[in-house]
C-alpha cells in the first residue's frame, strides 16, 4: 500500500509537474545516452584509431571532469538561475560531444570526452538536485526514480545508436547523433523551467581546491595504473587513497564544505549513506569492459554487446521501480539485501564471462549470462531510491543543497575512481599484455571478482543508512 505521505505518478506526471520532470529527466537522459553510446563504440574506437592501453581513461577522464560539473553546479545554479544554468551547461555538454566526433587521434577524443564530462556532470546534478527545488517533499521519491530511470531509457537508446553506427564503421556519427537529442532538451529546458529558480540573495561558494585535489586523487591512480610494475599500482592507490583521506579531514573544519557534516565516518546516518552510495557505484564501473569481453571472448556483435551491457541499467530501473514507495520496515531490508545480490551477481560474472564455450550455444549464453548482468543493476536499484531521499532528509539544517549536490559529486568519484582502478586491474591481469582473447579472459575474472568486494562491503556498512528510517 503506498504511504499516504507519498505523492502519486499521476500527480507527479500530469499538467505542469509533468512537464518539468521531463526536463529534469532529459538532463539524466542526455548524459545516460552518451554514457552508452561511448561504452558501445570504444572497442571499435581503439581499433580504429588505438589506445588500448588508454582504454579506461575515456570513462576516467569523462567522470573526473564531471565531478568538477556537479561539484560547481549550485554555484552555477545560484549565479544564473536554474534555467540559464541548465542551457549553459548544455552548450558545454555539446561543445565536447563535437570535439569526440571529430578527433583524429586517441589525444583529442580524451580532450573531447573531458570537456563532455564536464557539461554532463553539471546536466546530472542539477537534475538531481532540481528535483527538492521544483517538487512538493512528497514527490521527491517518486521524481528520483523518475530522473534515475532515464538510465533505463539511455539502456535503449545509447546501445542502439552506438552499435549501428560502429557496425557499419562510422563510429563518429554516434557522436553526432547526441547533438539533436540535446538541442531538443534545450528546447524543453526553456520553455519549462522559471528563470529564478533556485536563486538566492546569499552568494554560493564551491570548495574548488578540494574538487580539484578530489579529481587529481582519481588521475594518480590512473597513472599508475599504465605501469606493469605492481609497486607503481601499490604506490598510486596508496598515494589517491591519502590525499582523499587529507581532503575528507580539511573539510571537516571548512568554511565552504564539500560534503555536510556527518559525511565522513560510516558509524553516522549520512556517513553510512554515502558509503553505501559510493560502494555501489564503484562495483557498477565494471560495465565499461563488458562489450569489449562480449566482443572478444563471446564474438558478439557492437550492437548484441551494447545491449548486453546495458541489461546492468535496465536492472537498475527495474530495482528502482520495485523499491519505490515502499515502507520503512521492507526499505530497510532492502537497503541490505540489494547490495548482497550485486556481489553475488558480480562474482557469478567472474566466473562466466571468462568462459568462451558459452558462445557455442545462444540459448546457453542468455540463460548464464544475461542473469547476472541484470542481477547487478537490480541489487543497486532495490536501495538506491531509499538511499537519495534519506540523504536529502539527513542532512543538517542549512546543508541541504551541499548534501544534495554531494550525492552526484560522490557517485562520479566513486565512478572515476572505480574506472581508475578497473584499468589498473585489467592491466595488471593481462588486459593490453598477452592481450587478444588470453588477455581479456584473464582480466574478466580478475575485474569481476575483485569488484563483488565493493557491493559486498556496502551491505556490511548499511547499519546507519537503515537507521536512517
Amino acid at each position: 500500500m503506498r504511504d499516504k505521505h507519498t505523492g502519486s505518478w499521476s500527480e507527479l506526471l500530469r499538467g505542469r509537474n509533468g512537464l518539468r520532470s521531463l526536463a529534469l529527466a532529459g538532463g539524466v537522459a542526455v548524459h545516460a545516452v552518451n554514457v552508452y553510446i561511448a561504452t558501445t563504440i570504444l572497442p571499435s574506437v581503439v581499433s580504429d584509431i588505438g589506445g588500448l592501453e588508454y582504454y579506461a581513461w575515456n570513462t576516467t577522464l569523462f567522470v573526473v571532469a564531471s565531478i568538477l560539473g556537479s561539484a560547481l553546479s549550485p554555484k552555477l545554479i545560484d549565479r544564473l538561475g536554474l534555467r540559464h544554468a541548465f542551457l549553459s551547461a548544455i552548450v558545454v555538454f555539446i561543445l565536447g560531444t563535437s570535439v569526440c566526433a571529430m578527433s583524429p587521434s586517441m589525444l583529442a577524443l580524451l580532450l573531447g570526452r573531458t570537456v563532455q564530462g564536464l557539461g554532463g556532470g553539471l546536466l546530472l546534478s542539477m537534475s538531481y538536485s532540481a528535483v527538492r527545488m521544483v517538487f512538493d517533499e512528497r514527490l521527491w521519491s517518486r521524481a528520483m526514480v523518475l530522473v534515475s530511470s532515464m538510465w533505463g531509457v539511455a539502456t535503449l537508446m545509447g546501445p542502439a545508436i552506438g552499435g549501428i553506427f560502429a557496425q557499419t564503421g562510422h563510429w563518429r556519427l554516434a557522436f553526432w547523433a547526441i547533438l539533436p537529442i540535446a538541442g531538443l532538451l534545450a528546447l524543453l529546458v526553456h520553455t519549462q523551467i522559471q528563470p529564478s529558480a533556485g536563486s538566492s540573495t546569499k552568494r554560493v561558494q564551491a570548495p574548488a581546491g578540494k574538487i580539484t585535489l578530489l579529481a587529481s586523487s582519481v588521475l594518480l591512480v590512473s597513472l599508475a595504473s599504465l605501469s606493469q610494475h605492481w609497486a607503481w599500482n601499490v604506490a598510486g592507490i596508496v598515494a589517491g587513497l591519502l590525499m582523499t583521506v587529507l581532503i575528507g579531514r580539511a573539510d571537516r573544519h571548512a568554511s565552504i564544505r564539500l560534503f555536510p557534516t556527518g559525511s565522513y565516518s560510516p558509524r553516522t546516518v549520512l556517513g553510512s549513506l554515502y558509503a553505501c552510495i559510493c560502494l555501489l557505484s564503484i562495483g557498477v564501473t565494471t560495465e565499461i569492459y563488458i562489450p569489449y569481453f562480449l566482443q572478444v571472448v563471446h564474438d558478439k556483435s557492437p550492437l548484441v554487446a551494447g545491449y548486453w551491457t546495458a541489461l546492468m541499467s535496465a536492472g537498475w530501473t527495474l530495482g528502482s521501480f520495485i523499491s519505490s514507495g515502499r515502507s520503512p520496515a521492507i526499505a530497510n531490508r532492502l537497503i541490505q539485501t540489494g547490495p548482497l545480490l550485486s556481489c553475488i551477481s558480480l562474482a557469478s560474472l567472474g566466473v562466466l564471462l571468462p568462459l568462451s564455450g558459452l558462445s557455442q550455444d545462444g540459448s546457453q549464453t542468455v540463460n548464464w549470462l544475461m542473469i547476472p548482468l541484470v542481477g547487478v543493476g537490480v541489487g543497486v536499484g532495490l536501495c538506491w531510491p531509499n538511499l537519495l531521499t534519506r540523504v536529502f532528509k539527513a542532512a543538517p539544517k542549512g546543508q541541504e543543497n551541499i548534501a544534495s549536490a554531494a550525492i552526484t559529486t560522490l557517485q562520479l568519484y566513486a565512478m572515476a575512481m572505480g574506472a581508475a582502478l578497473a584499468g589498473m586491474v585489467t592491466n595488471a591481469a593481462g588486459f593490453t599484455q598477452p592481450g587478444g582473447m588470453q588477455g581479456a579472459q584473464q582480466a574478466a575474472a580478475a575485474l569481476c571478482l575483485v569488484f563483488a568486494c565493493a557491493p559486498g562491503l556496502a551491505a556490511f556498512l548499511s547499519a546507519g543508512a537503515r537507521r536512517a528510517a
